[in-house]
């Protein structure tokens, strides 16, 4: 659970599906802590467990980890077509970070005995993330298989990605039919009190509520 609307919808999809949800939410000396904030309110509505990992990335090398480094833009100018994304990668990309995140879960998952891992990642309007493709994510399949106990007894924990496919209007549909709460988000990379509306992730998430025809309840 990162506090944003990908992780909310993910959230109330694996609940929808019935399964019994353990929220993982990750401080990692990242540059604000607004979205754990909202990652134990959603949780808190939506009746699921949350656990807090806090960990530290010394090397820092991100605008998310370094405050001197500041968040800069990589989307295209003008219009442009949907299943576009840049090829640059951003400053706000943390190295190897959701393979981080999805190894803690797999700790968990494997040792509580849970059935799958849940994860917001979607690849349509990614900002350029290597994280967030589907190769990526068929590679991790093959490392939860030949790298776990569950993993080579043939019983592999699986890592579930509902959104990979959808562009960020198809999520906010999804999470309005599933009644996700989205004026608990937050998606800004800066933090605040409100969303700084330049940053790619809120670029996204304007672009999104946008083209879905929703206002955004967060705003």
């Amino acid at each position: 659970m990162s506090g944003g609307l990908d992780s909310a919808v993910t959230l109330y999809y694996a609940k929808n599906a019935g399964y019994k949800c353990l929220c993982l939410g990750f401080d990692y000396g990242q540059r604000h802590l607004r979205e754990l904030e909202c990652a134990k309110e959603l949780c808190r509505r939506a009746k699921a467990e949350f656990q807090l990992i806090k960990f530290a990335m010394p090397w820092k090398g991100s605008a998310l980890l370094d405050k001197k480094i500041g968040v800069t833009s990589h989307l295209p100018a003008g219009r442009q077509a949907r299943s576009q994304v840049t090829s640059k990668i951003p400053n706000t990309y943390v190295s190897a970070r959701n393979i981080i995140f999805l190894s803690f879960a797999l700790s968990c998952a494997e040792t509580v005995k849970a059935e799958k891992i849940f994860i917001g990642a979607h690849s349509q309007d990614y900002s350029g993330y290597p994280d967030c493709r589907p190769e990526f994510y068929r590679s991790f399949a093959k490392v939860v298989k030949s790298g776990t106990k569950a993993g080579v007894e043939n019983k592999p924990v699986a890592v579930e990605t509902p959104l990979l496919y959808k562009f960020k209007s198809d999520i906010i549909k999804m999470g309005i039919r599933l009644r996700v709460p989205f004026e608990l988000t937050w998606s800004c990379y800066k933090g605040g009190k409100r969303p700084c509306n330049e940053c790619d992730s809120c670029a996204y998430r304007k672009k999104g509520f946008k083209e879905a025809g929703i206002a955004d309840p967060a705003i």
